[in-house]
Formats: C-alpha cells, structure tokens, sequence
C-alpha cells in the first residue's frame, strides 16, 4: 500500500466530506432558521428534544420532506461518487475504505462549520452503495423492521440498520479491511449519537405515559415517510 495515495484518499475523503449540503440548502431555503436549535416535543411529557445533529433530517423538518430528501441524496453522492472513483482506480487496495471512512469524519465533524456536522447515516449508506450496494438496499430496512416490529422502538430502529453492517460486511467479505471499515463507522456514528442517545433515556424517566411509536415517527421526516409507505400497504404499526 502507497502511504501517499493513502494520506490523498484520507484528505479527499474529510474535505468532500466536510461540504454541508444541509447549510446550503438552509441558505438557500430557510435563512431565518437556526439549524442548531431544532427541537420537538417528547410524547408523554411535557420536555422538547433537541436535535443536535445537522444533516437531511433538520432540514426536512425546517423546509420540508422535498428538500430533506434532496440533501439526503446528495450527502450519500458525495460519499459514493469518490468511494467508487478509489475504488475503480485501485481495485486491487483498501483506499476505498479509507477513503470512507474519512468522509464520514468530515461529515459528523466538518472544518468548514467549526467540526459541527451530522450523524452520517447518509454517509455509511453513501460509501455502501460504492462498496457493496445490495447490502445499501438491505441492511438498513432489515434494521428497520427489526427496531419497529420487534424491539417497537424508533430510535433502535434508527441504530440497528448501522449495527447490522458489521454482520453484513464480514458474512459479504470475509476482509479484515471491510470489517475494520464496518467497525469504524458504527463507532463513528456512535460517538455522535451519544447526546442523542443521553437525552433519550433522560426523557424517559418523565414519561408518564407509553411511547406512541406513530406520534414519535410523525416528528420526523423519516418517519414520516416510513409511516406513509407502511399505511399505504396496510401495514399496521403502534
């Protein structure tokens, strides 16, 4: 392996990585909004959270599920476009997960915004898609169902799609260089879900009342559109 290449790949990676599709859509869209003061009410109490990642989900929620969606997409682009280019080139090396798993650092904490950026979810599937895109298309809705139907949980339903990477990748793989990439980015994400995660189960001791899964998944734009594919099939949730 070229520690040259290596370190340009690694570069290229943050710095691509670091560009906030999100700001520039609250820019162009929403400039009276604060995107680091996002909050939504708690079901059962009479608490607000605070959003603290910002990525395709804030700006779904302050200009609307069209430009969440938009930014989404290009967040995982800006990921699989230069995954895939390593990936081409040097077929035969790791670049291309380090290349990843770097842009994924630029993404959660970017230089261009004093290190304050998202969680990366658009950013693992992104580099996925470059890397293995059936598992793109799998992992995160096997996550999914496992967190709505089983556990009846949105947040772990949000989680499991990342944590079943590491599974994924290794059963796909069987490469140390794959798994290290899968065990990076769920410690990436993570790390920045961890206020997320802390103010969750601080809530939870104020809940006077059960989760209603629906109401929780209408407070976000994700949910949102999980909750109308699901009605739309009949598919009876919460």
């Amino acid at each position: 392996m070229d520690l040259l290449i290596l370190g340009l790949a690694v570069l290229a990676g943050y710095l691509i990585g670091a560009v906030s599709f999100s700001r520039i859509a609250a820019r162009v869209l929403s400039p009276e909004k604060n995107l680091e003061d996002i909050q939504v009410p708690v079901e059962g109490t009479d608490k607000k959270h605070t959003i603290h990642g910002i990525s395709a989900t804030t700006i779904g929620m302050v200009s609307g599920e069209k430009a969440g969606c938009l930014v989404g997409i290009l967040d995982m682009a800006k990921v699989t476009i230069p995954t895939l280019i390593a990936r081409l080139l040097y077929p035969d090396q790791p670049y291309f997960l380090f290349l990843a798993v770097a842009a994924m650092v630029g993404h959660n904490w970017p230089v261009y915004y004093k290190f304050k950026g998202g969680h990366g979810i658009s950013s693992i599937f992104g580099s996925l898609l470059a890397i293995d895109w059936l598992g793109a298309l799998l992992v995160p809705n096997i996550g999914l169902l496992v967190g709505l139907f089983v556990f009846k949980n949105f947040m772990i339903a949000y989680l499991a799609g990342v944590w079943l990477l590491i599974p994924w990748v290794w059963l796909r793989t069987h490469d140390l260089y794959h798994l290290g990439y899968a065990v990076a980015l769920n410690l990436l994400f993570m790390l920045s879900m961890l206020p997320d995660i802390k103010q969750v189960q601080e809530q939870k001791q104020y809940q006077t009342e059960p989760e209603d899964l629906r109401q929780t998944m209408m407070k976000f734009p994700m949910g949102k559109g999980i909750l109308k594919i699901m009605d739309r099939f009949n598919i009876p949730i919460g």
